[in-house]
């Protein structure tokens, strides 16, 4: 059986990518402008890549005799992606997606020592190929963080 941390990290790591999927959907409806297009662009392509790693962390806690977390256990942590309330605040959106991808990026790094530290290569795997995913989303942000505030 997997270790205690393990567990609690994973199923963090579900829920947050869960509420990622949320708020890009809904911030890629929301968006209104030329300027907004390509984020929000973005957002739906990024869409899929989050449920798919959603689909891998439910996986890996089902093989570790634990299941991911459902609705009635959700907590909404994300305060800073929330839609912006003019449709044109593009700013707020880029800097909520960064600081939804700190965030998960500091989970996965918690998840990788942990992983680590109970002998759990699979769950360990996991983590890094997410970070890793995670990382470059973060990277494509900062650009657009660079290029918007320029203009």
């Amino acid at each position: 059986m997997a270790n205690d941390r393990v567990i609690e990290l994973l199923r963090k790591a579900y829920s947050d990518e869960i509420e990622t999927v949320m708020n890009y959907q809904t911030n890629a409806i929301v968006l209104d402008g030329v300027r907004a297009e390509e984020i929000k662009e973005s957002l739906q392509t990024d869409i899929q890549e989050e449920l798919g790693h959603a689909e891998l962390l439910g996986q890996r806690l089902k093989q570790l005799g634990a299941q991911p977390p459902g609705s009635a256990e959700f907590v909404a942590r994300q305060d800073s992606l929330q839609p912006p309330e003019e449709s044109t605040d593009v700013i707020s959106v880029i800097e909520g997606v960064l600081d939804a991808e700190e965030d998960a990026i500091g989970t996965y790094r918690d998840l990788i020592d942990a992983a680590e530290d109970n002998d759990d290569p699979v769950t360990e795997d996991i983590a890094v190929t997410i970070l890793s995913d995670e990382e470059a989303h973060r990277t494509e942000f900062q650009g657009f963080r660079k290029e918007y505030r320029s203009d």
